[in-house]
């Protein structure tokens, strides 16, 4: 039986590993830190996430096994982390490099390593292939090497895992078949091989086609704010228009991919990336507006205590957990660098304290305040609209009509 070992079990990893283990395929699931493979092994799931629950029971009984260290398999399948320096805003290749490193000291040949992490073109040639021939490896002798990125979003990952297309960037049709009918086990979209190089750029492409579409809405918002219009009603409007389909605005981009991997082409290609560069700047521009926005409404309700607001959502979109570069969080960091006190946030999905002033309790965290900005549009919020009765509401994501609500 082929066996599997899926290295880093985050929200691309853990969600892959089940779903072949579940499907039959002899997996072992590897993450460096302990804590997480003792939850994993104690039937502790470290996310939420609609179906998972029932996709981990089916591949326990599977047998799907976790562990600290790489074990011998004939495919491996990396899906860790893959941050970006801020001020050069070039990927960090060091947690993939590593993960190769440690793979190559526990494979046999002809093992085939998959790297699902997202990663900039060109990192492969640039530091993964030297890494593994600096080892002694050869690649289409001793290992093969692919690019498999991952294609989900957290909130739908099984079904996305399942129907999502998949892109592989294979050296070698046949090491890339060999990944193709893996994935085909479970997956049910197209699957499309192509070169690592390719699929490297596709990845980052697509998530900076949503990140410059999401900039104009949001650049829209700001002009039409300017101009006292309704950015709402003219973006309806607009996409009336057949070959027209304007995004909405929100308070900002957030999650680890759309606010992340347009800055690999912005680091990659300086003076190049123009308009990936300017959307960038707008979308990250966008929690320091939505204080512009709170400061004028205090101004015109003469309000001045700043305890008393509130940010409904630490996440960075709605019903799931995941707070990874979250709007929210980028407005409190801003607050911060300008010594500002620490405005109350409440979050139903968030049940760690991450940040001073958290509520855990709605009823509460309503309670201790008289202006609350929806900065995500949980089910939750949207249920009890009738507990916002008498508060001042800033909604930046437009899920009420009620009067005298205010909106970006």
């Amino acid at each position: 039986m082929l066996k599997v070992n899926v290295i880093g079990l985050g929200y691309i990893g853990l969600p892959t590993a089940l779903i072949l283990a579940a499907h039959g395929v002899d997996v072992t699931g590897t993450d460096h830190n302990a804590g997480v493979i003792e939850n994993l092994k104690s039937d502790r799931i470290s996310f939420e996430e609609d179906g998972l629950p029932d996709i981990f029971t089916r591949a326990k009984e599977c047998g799907i096994r976790f562990a600290t260290g790489v074990v011998e398999a004939d495919v491996y399948i990396i899906a860790v982390p893959t941050p970006y320096d801020k001020i050069s805003k070039k990927i960090d290749p060091s947690l993939v490099a590593a993960a190769v490193d440690n793979v190559l000291d526990a494979c046999s040949e002809g093992a085939v390593i998959v790297i699902e992490s997202t990663v900039s073109p060109g990192t492969i040639d640039k530091f993964i292939r030297p890494a593994i021939k600096k080892k002694g490896f050869a690649i289409g002798r001793d290992i093969e090497l692919v690019h498999a990125p991952e294609r989900i979003i957290p909130g739908n990952m099984l079904h996305e895992l399942v129907h999502n297309p998949r892109v592989i960037g294979a050296d070698n049709i046949e090491a890339g078949l060999r990944i193709k009918d893996l994935y085909s086990i479970f997956c049910e979209g197209e699957i499309v091989i192509t070169s690592i190089r390719t699929a490297e750029m596709v990845k980052v492409v697509e998530n900076t086609y949503r990140d410059i579409n999401i900039a104009f809405a949001n650049e829209l918002a700001i002009v039409c704010r300017s101009d006292n219009m309704n950015v709402y009603d003219i973006i309806k409007i607009a996409n009336m228009h057949p070959r027209v389909n304007i995004l909405q605005p929100g308070p900002g981009v957030g999650g680890h991919c759309i606010a992340v991997d347009p800055w690999f082409l912005v680091g990659d290609y300086p003076g190049l990336a123009n308009i990936i560069l300017a959307a960038r700047r707008i979308n990250d521009s966008m929690p320091e507006f939505v204080l512009k926005r709170v400061c004028e409404i205090m101004k015109e309700k003469s309000m001045k205590d700043l305890t008393r607001i509130g940010l409904y959502g630490l996440t960075y979109k709605e019903n799931i957990d995941d707070v990874r570069e979250s709007p929210t969080l980028q407005l409190l960091d801003k607050m911060e660098k300008h010594l500002a006190p620490v405005l109350k946030t409440y979050d139903p999905y968030v049940r760690a304290d991450i940040v001073e002033n958290q509520y855990h309790d709605l009823d509460a965290f309503l309670d201790a305040i008289d202006l609350i900005v929806i900065m995500v549009a949980h089910d939750e919020i949207r249920d009890n609209i009738d507990k916002l009765e008498g508060k001042t509401i800033l909604d930046t994501k437009n899920i009420f009509n009620k009067k005298g609500v205010y909106k970006l």
